[in-house]
């Protein structure tokens, strides 16, 4: 071996000792952690199908917890180690907890996530008929681009609430025997206005007008013979009036499955992956953690997307308060608790998209691929609106993931003022615990069809679970 050829080797492995490892990704891993990834998966696709609004993650949640041996919780009793408990706020938010052999007194480990997605809410009074079709008045939720939307298959999913005290639970689009319904668009032919205005105008909320019927009821010269025709149907099949959209929590989200993407199969496309895609790998391993040290909960909550206000969001005190019903057991107070907290905010991060380099900042973005991406603060300009985990919390985490090989990257939310964005990290944060964002990169991230990949999700897995029983 030449002289050169030595300092070349020797040059390369003090690279591997001092610079960051480079985002190889699945080089990293084995043919075996494939597979795991991708069986690992398969149910994952089956949730996206199943929960794709939040009182349906909570449905999904209760019942895997039920068979996991779960039981709801009851402050009146007294829990030991290993015991499994949850709780339902409200059919939009639950908690899952497993108690440790420590319990609380040396705080508690959190993993929390959202299950609540970008979607078009019907509006109070949704119904209408005009120029003899009818049509659904709806209110978009979250931070959407309004111009994916239109000419997508919509399914209506939600729940109506009876002045009886009955909930009826209600789900039209998704199986292929079910119509569809959809947000029509103007043609190209038509459309020189709409195409050469700036895109925030070229569509409006006002404009976002589901499809749902054309046929009148009869042959009666009636007016809104169309829309009567509609709630005819909707009160044969559910047994609801007009008025009792007053009471129902209705929405319209993209019709279909999860799919396998790619040649390859290696990635996911589904409507919902945001946050649905951290929630899943945040209750999987919650369900297979077996009596942990400090007691751990699994958060799945709700209104992330619209700034967590409310009382089944992130800002309500219904996390805190279970903490302290826990820790009045063990004969401590909630502050205590909290300062020794620590915190996962199962989160996703934009993967950086070729096609739109100029929006990411190469060195400090995150891939596809390339495993949980741990993100240190998101926020916005100057860090603002965020959490900033500290450098001894960082290590910790860091510590604990490669303990594990557990395969993960760090990762920006684009350029510093190329927009930004938060979680839900802050809020745990203002508890007075510890917390840092981890979890799966996503590209086209809140249109209605994102796109992860399946090595990230279980690497996500693998992270909250090594968290959960450290």
């Amino acid at each position: 071996m030449s002289e050169e050829k030595k300092e070349k080797s020797a040059s390369a492995l003090l690279k591997e000792k001092l610079f960051a490892s480079k985002k190889q990704g699945c080089l990293k891993v084995s043919g075996e952690e494939l597979e795991a990834a991708d069986s690992f998966c398969e149910e994952y696709k089956n949730f996206l199908g199943k929960a794709k609004i939040e009182r349906e993650a909570v449905a999904y949640a209760i019942e895997a917890a039920k068979k996991a041996g779960f039981e709801e919780f009851d402050r009146t009793k007294t829990y030991s180690a290993g015991d499994r408990v949850y709780v339902n706020n409200r059919n939009k938010a639950v908690m899952l907890a497993v108690i440790g052999k420590k319990g609380t007194t040396e705080g508690v480990r959190l993993g929390i996530a959202h299950i609540d997605s970008p979607r078009l809410d019907l509006k109070p009074v949704p119904l209408y008929e005009a120029n003899n079709l009818a049509l659904f008045k709806t209110h978009y939720y979250g931070g959407i681009k309004k111009y994916q939307w239109p000419t997508v298959p919509l399914a209506l999913h939600g729940a109506v609430a009876l002045k009886d005290g009955t909930t009826i639970n209600v789900v039209v689009g998704e199986d292929e025997s079910d119509p569809c319904f959809v947000v029509t668009d103007l043609l190209p032919h038509l459309a020189d206005e709409q195409m050469t205005a700036v895109m925030r105008k070229a569509f409006n909320g006002e404009h976002m007008n589901v499809l749902v019927g054309s046929r009148p009821f009869n042959d009666d010269e009636e007016s809104e013979a169309v829309k009567l025709n509609i709630m005819n149907i909707l009160f044969e099949k559910y047994g609801i009036t007009e008025n009792d959209f007053l009471s129902a929590d209705l929405t319209m989200v993209p019709a279909g499955n999860a799919r396998d993407l790619g040649f390859d199969r290696s990635m996911i496309g589904a409507y919902g992956h945001d946050d649905k895609v951290c929630a899943y790998p945040a209750l999987m391993a919650a369900l297979d953690a077996k009596t942990p040290e400090k007691t751990i909960i699994a958060v799945l909550t709700d209104r992330e997307e619209i700034g967590s206000d409310g009382n089944t969001g992130m800002k309500s005190t219904y996390m805190a308060d279970f903490v302290s019903d826990l820790a009045a057991a063990d004969g401590m107070q909630l502050r205590h608790v909290m300062a020794q907290t620590t915190c996962l905010s199962a989160d996703v991060n934009a993967a950086f998209d070729p096609t739109y380099a100029s929006a990411f900042e190469a060195n400090n973005s995150c891939y596809i691929n390339c495993g949980a991406v741990i993100t240190k603060y998101t926020g916005s300009g100057g860090k603002y609106s965020t959490s900033d985990a500290s450098a001894e919390f960082m290590a910790k985490v860091r510590k604990v993931l490669d303990d594990a090989d557990v395969l993960w990257q760090t990762g920006e939310l684009g350029k510093v003022d190329g927009g930004g964005g938060g979680t839900i990290a802050k809020y745990v944060a203002n508890l007075n615990a510890d917390v840092v964002d981890l979890g799966v990169p996503v590209l086209s991230m809140h249109a209605p069809m994102e796109v992860v990949s399946k090595l990230d999700v279980y690497e996500t897995y693998r992270a909250l679970y090594e968290f959960y029983m450290q």
